[in-house]
């Protein structure tokens, strides 16, 4: 019985753990580009505003970070795109910047363009700006951010100094949303 007890916590814990090992690191410097080829470099270009960043760098994690995609939008976003769109509850808008961002890397690096080039296509054009594509090693950024697992994407909250505060990984769920809201309610 007591195994059935820890295994059921342990699933629970695992779920919407946060990725402590790189909490008060700075984020790695990371050079991307939006669909149009306009270059974004986290965080120096993030200094001074809290910024979320969502990296996955498999073709199996985009499926988790696409669930992202919704929430992230409708929480983060909507707002800048919309203003006044949130009525009555506009009050509790949260002004910070989000990236999400597919990273090529290695072998799959000469992909890049092309799904820029689908995205620019296909993805709504309110989309656009919050989404960055990198090319490039994924060494450096695996060793400073405790990738584990390649098939899942990466959360990574930062504060106006460019330091990790809050970073967890996988499929969305209310509950790792609410992990990230407390986190950016604790820095203002």
């Amino acid at each position: 019985m007591r195994l059935v007890y820890f295994l059921a916590f342990a699933l629970l814990c695992a779920a919407g753990q946060p990725i402590s090992s790189v909490i008060n690191q700075p984020f790695p410097s990371m050079q991307a580009e939006t669909v149009d080829d306009k270059v974004i470099n986290i965080p120096k270009d993030t200094k001074g505003r809290v910024t979320l960043v969502g990296l996955a760098y498999s073709k199996k994690s985009e499926k988790d970070l696409s669930s992202w995609m919704s929430p992230v939008y409708n929480t983060f976003i909507s707002q800048k795109v919309n203003p006044g769109s949130g009525g009555l509850f506009s009050s509790f808008v949260y002004d910070i910047d989000v990236y999400l961002v597919p990273m090529f890397t290695g072998i799959k690096a000469a992909a890049a363009g092309t799904a820029k080039r689908k995205a620019a296509k296909e993805m709504d054009e309110r989309l656009m700006p919050y989404i960055l594509f990198y090319q490039g090693k994924l060494k450096p950024y695996k060793e400073a951010l405790d990738f584990e697992k390649k098939d899942v994407p990466y959360f990574f909250l930062l504060d106006e100094a460019g330091k990790i505060v809050y970073a967890t990984s996988g499929a969305y769920s209310e509950r790792k949303m609410d992990g990230i809201k407390s986190a950016i309610d604790e820095l203002e």
